[in-house]
């Protein structure tokens, strides 16, 4: 033991990452890019501006780790890109260079009317969020690292991109594969139809054979192959009447509560009513015809006050409705001086009390009331420069413009002219009403909703086939996983690539997906492993199937069957073909065609754009331009088909352009595709170590 713990030491002093060797991985650290660590906190910090991002733009939050991982994999490859150029990321750098990052140079907020950006300032708010927001001060240190990358990828971009040129060499070679032509005949044996006759088994040895000759393109992460069969708990039609039936005695017969004697109709409540016994909650706003459910849209602007509609059905939804009151939504010009105080989100610089914030707002209030031309002579005082550089005025304004309640309150509940002071959480506001106009008509409408739901005894059911159908499947083949499935009628799935951190599964998205993958990657699990599971809140039950493990390295080949075994099999098919043609030992076009039921046809290609017959096909395009003319070419396995050619005459047909412009749009075409291309080939180039499934299965979950 002492042995173990002076190894242990000893490996800690000498370097600090060997400890992982004594003791496992550290759990701190999820992966290395060529030897830079990625660190759980980074990671987090990654997944955070996501999942911010995603709840502002209102996208699910979950399944965005792997994306979240990908970032900082390639910001790690970014980075070192940039310190090779020499370059550092200092604050200096970062505020020089902030402007130009999309987060802000989209946003007119953060610039002058000149157009010069105001750091100054936004240094100032960060500041002021430091002291007196530590939360949100957090979230900016996490976004501004996320920003930091942003920045160092458009320096690398640019300084490496504008190495891209066109040689004369080359421009010139390129130009004469666009004008350079060859008169070919040929005939085309095509795939499609060859193995229309001819039966051609792909083996899992085929396509193995094909992943090691291109080993590139089928790197492969870990990954599952998952069997999954679906029990949805779906309202039966003894459920939908059930609601139906429901929402009938609430309407017009009575609820127990008050023994039968109110009802929808007769309620004098209409907000408690909806707010007892609805699924759901009352809406007290006023709402557009557009907002309003489309099965009585047409219906309310004639209607009555009272009148009701229903029972009607929205979806999974019955409803009734009563319209409870229409209005006409004001639209109102308005303009305001805002009198902040210490602490006040406007109140930054002011040192003013509340108190005193108050009696100022109270005494200008009371001049502008008496004297309305006196409101400009204040404007000087307002802490809101925006409005104040702009008269005070906030310009024409709606119930809906998202300004806080109680300025909207006002606007509201005051007419043309009326000039008054309102405390919100920015401070006081003098406001002075300008002007105001009619619009449209908005409805408020009480909507008692029930939901058609699952019963008790149709959740039991689905439970019943789930398990009944994950006996029959133990200990089977994936095969009677499949078939079982589809003599049941069975909402099936099979996601053949799935990877640990991927959030959902292909076909599936439930909340028990992430569930699914982690029993998926278990280190325990194997080949042949079934598993039961229950989706929270709605009673479907799901029987996952673990049909492959896929470590890294090269990809399974059932894995991607799908994928390559339709070039596999054309590859096969072309190996017979030729062979064909060379133990007959053909001569000429013609006794090909025959061979093969095909034609004689004739062509004119080029190496630049290499289109025969409606086929993108280069090789044919070299080959017509490398055999002899007048002598028959060697079987060409060509993308649609196999071809065989006879070259009749070249010919140049100069396409108009100096070589000056062909080289400057072959430059520009190249410097398009160079970003995606050059990140790519960093990636498949760079030593990247992925810990976390190993760290997860030893900690037991994401922690």
């Amino acid at each position: 033991m002492m042995g173990v713990i002076a190894l242990a030491l000893l490996a800690f002093l000498v370097n600090p990452d060997s400890i992982d060797k004594v003791f496992g991985k550290n759990p701190d650290v999820l992966g290395k890019v060529n030897g830079e660590k990625i660190t759980r906190e980074e990671f987090n910090d990654q997944l955070f501006v996501l999942q911010q991002q995603a709840e502002q733009q209102g996208r699910p939050k979950t399944g965005l780790e792997e994306q979240a991982w990908q970032l900082l994999v390639q910001s790690k490859l970014i980075k070192q890109q940039f310190e090779k150029l020499g370059f550092e990321m200092t604050d200096d750098y970062f505020w020089s260079q902030i402007q130009y990052d999309q987060m802000f140079a989209q946003n007119k907020q953060f610039f002058d009317e000149k157009g010069n950006f105001k750091t100054q300032e936004l240094k100032k708010e960060i500041e002021t969020l430091k002291s007196t927001s530590p939360e949100g001060y957090n979230q900016w240190l996490k976004t501004r690292k996320t920003v930091e990358y942003r920045l160092m990828a458009r320096q690398v971009f640019t300084n490496i991109s504008a190495g891209i040129t066109t040689g004369k060499k080359e421009a010139e070679e390129l130009m004469k594969q666009r004008d350079q032509l060859a008169d070919i005949d040929f005939v085309k044996i095509d795939y499609a139809a060859y193995l229309q006759k001819t039966k051609i088994n792909v083996t899992t040895a085929d396509l193995e054979n094909y992943i090691k000759q291109h080993p590139v393109m089928f790197k492969a992460e870990p990954s599952r192959n998952i069997g999954i069969v679906y029990f949805p708990s779906t309202p039966s039609p003894a459920d939908d009447a059930a609601t139906q039936k429901e929402i009938n005695k609430l309407f017009s017969a009575g609820t127990d509560a008050s023994g039968g004697t109110e009802n929808f109709q007769n309620t004098k409540n209409d907000s408690m009513f909806v707010m007892a016994n609805s699924d759901m909650p009352f809406n007290n706003q006023y709402l557009s015809p557009a907002q309003l459910p489309p099965t009585i849209r047409e219906q309310i602007p004639s209607a009555a006050i009272g009148q009701t509609f229903g029972p009607y059905k929205e979806q999974n939804l019955y409803v009734v409705s009563k319209l409870l009151d229409k209005k006409t939504s004001d639209s109102t010009l308005s303009r305001h001086i805002l009198i902040a105080f210490k602490g006040s989100p406007a109140g930054e610089g002011v040192t003013r009390t509340k108190e005193q914030a108050k009696k100022l707002a109270d005494s200008i209030g009371a001049i502008v009331k008496a004297t309305p031309a006196k409101f400009t002579e204040f404007l000087k005082l307002s802490n809101d420069p925006n409005s104040a550089a702009q008269g005070g005025s906030l310009g024409w304004t709606t119930p809906e413009t998202p300004f806080v309640p109680e300025f909207l309150t006002y606007l509201a509940n005051n007419p043309k002219g009326a000039t008054g002071v309102v405390e919100t959480q920015f401070g006081y506001h003098i406001i002075n009403i300008e002007d105001k106009k009619a619009g449209a008509m908005s409805y408020k409408v009480a909507n008692l909703v029930k939901e058609v739901k699952p019963s008790d005894a149709t959740e039991a059911e689905a439970d019943k086939k789930a398990r009944r159908f994950i006996q029959q499947v133990q200990g089977k083949s994936f095969n009677d996983f499949v078939n079982i499935a589809k003599k049941g009628n069975y909402q099936f799935s099979n996601p053949k690539a799935a990877k640990r951190f991927d959030g959902q599964l292909q076909g599936l998205g439930t909340d028990k997906d992430g569930e699914i993958l982690a029993w998926a990657f278990d280190k325990k699990r194997s080949k042949g492993d079934t598993e039961f599971f229950t989706v929270e809140g709605t009673g479907d039950k799901i029987v996952a199937y673990l049909n492959g493990k896929q470590e890294a390295g090269l990809a399974d080949p059932e894995s991607v069957r799908d994928q390559i075994e339709v070039i596999v099999k054309n590859k096969l098919a072309a190996k017979q073909i030729s062979d064909k043609i060379a133990g007959a030992k053909a001569s000429n076009l013609d006794q090909i065609a025959k061979m093969f039921a095909s034609t004689k046809q004739a062509a004119q290609v080029n190496m630049l754009n290499p289109s025969v017959a409606g086929a993108m096909e280069p090789k044919v395009a070299g080959a017509a331009f490398g055999v002899a003319k007048g002598k028959l070419s060697n079987p060409i396995e060509g993308g649609t088909g196999v071809y065989v050619l006879i070259k009749k005459s070249e010919t140049v047909n100069k396409q108009p352009g100096d070589l000056k412009q062909f080289t400057e749009s072959i430059t520009q075409r190249n410097a398009g595709m160079f970003g995606q291309a050059w990140m790519k080939s960093l990636q498949d180039n760079a030593d990247i170590k992925d810990y976390r499934i190993e760290i997860w299965n030893k900690l037991g979950n994401q922690q």
